[in-house]
């Protein structure tokens, strides 16, 4: 039997038909808790924008929140979108996290706009700091600024002048580096960083940036060799047609965003299931279902254990996207609980 690989989770947050942005925060609270009390090394947000069906538009303000409601799992940002903010400003939100829950904090960053291209000219209004070009200088910064020592800036007059991020640092947070591009896997290698691959989103590539990430990978240290997170959506139930059927709802919002149609609150699964059939959707998702683990437990359990043994992954962090059938509690997820519930049980049987 292939090695079992560290179980975590990513969450956007999802909102679907009849919820409210307070209930479906509060589900993930009840995940968070869920996957802490499971066992999961980590429980990370994404930052997405302007998104009718995801809530996780800040990964900070969500951090604090669920590091105060759990007790070992860490807890982290799955990313930051570095180009959407300034580099001081997101080494400060962490080094307060960091500082308020020390040894439990992650900072993964990464530089997709996490939004439409209106959205994006929004947030990065703050001018030469959204320079996505300067992404690796801003990365940079961020190390430097989270250190104990600080960093230090050299003013026009020559003067150097001291910055640090938080007063006395005792700990800092753990850094990764996100992407899904032959660019991101060599700048993580060239920063010797750990490298999460976002697998959830775009499966292709995948081979080929693991194995530029590890050949090109500059041990220092705080970090020896190449460590490695995949990310990977999922739907675990008791069957596989209730699996499938639960996985329904986030298909077709994910084959709505990659047609360029209209988004929406994500549909309930009966809604989904009752929806009028469509060629161009079902094509899309019959393609996106391949990466997909949509499985009863052992099954799934097989498939993420081949998968992290075939690429020699360290952990795969799970996108459980389960979705809600009508009726159900709008503060709670529960089919996303019980992916949580399976998969954990099935791997560690």
């Amino acid at each position: 039997m292939s090695p079992t690989p560290r179980l975590s989770v990513l969450d956007l947050v999802p909102v679907h038909s009849g919820q409210s942005s307070a209930q479906a925060l509060a589900a993930s609270v009840a995940l968070a808790q869920a996957a802490d009390r499971l066992g999961f090394t980590r429980y990370w947000f994404a930052e997405h924008h302007n998104m009718p069906s995801v809530a996780s538009t800040t990964p900070p303000v969500l951090v604090a929140a669920i590091a105060a409601r759990t007790q070992g799992i860490r807890v982290g940002s799955g990313g930051v979108m570095l180009p959407n903010h300034a580099p001081l400003v997101v080494a400060e939100q962490f080094a307060a996290l960091e500082a308020l829950a020390p040894g439990r904090i992650d900072l993964g960053i990464g530089r997709a706009p996490g939004s439409d291209p209106v959205i994006t000219q929004l947030l990065r209004m703050s001018g030469p700091t959204a320079d996505v070009d300067r992404f690796p200088e801003h990365v940079a910064d961020i190390l430097s600024l989270l250190s104990a020592e600080g960093a230090t800036l050299r003013l026009t007059s020559g003067r150097e002048y001291p910055i640090q991020a938080t007063p006395v640092a005792a700990s800092v947070p753990e850094v990764w580096l996100l992407g899904s591009s032959d660019y991101s896997a060599r700048l993580a290698a060239e920063l010797g960083l750990p490298y999460v691959f976002a697998n959830h989103f775009s499966g292709e590539g995948l081979e080929r940036a693991l194995e530029l990430y590890r050949t090109g990978f500059r041990a220092n240290e705080r970090h020896r060799e190449p460590q490695t997170i995949l990310t990977l959506n999922a739907v675990v139930a008791e069957s596989a047609d209730e699996a499938s059927a639960l996985a329904l709802p986030n298909l077709r919002a994910m084959a709505r965003l990659r047609l360029n149609r209209p988004m929406r609150v994500l549909e309930t699964v009966e809604e989904a299931l009752d929806a009028p059939r469509d060629g161009d959707v079902d094509e899309v998702i019959a393609r996106m279902r391949v990466g997909w683990v949509v499985d009863e437990a052992d099954a799934a359990a097989g498939r993420v254990r081949d998968l992290a043994s075939r690429h020699g992954i360290d952990e795969v962090m799970i996108a459980p996207v389960a979705g809600s059938r009508a009726g159900g509690p709008a503060d709670a997820a529960p089919g996303r609980e019980r992916t949580l519930e399976l998969l954990a049980g099935a791997l560690t049987a």
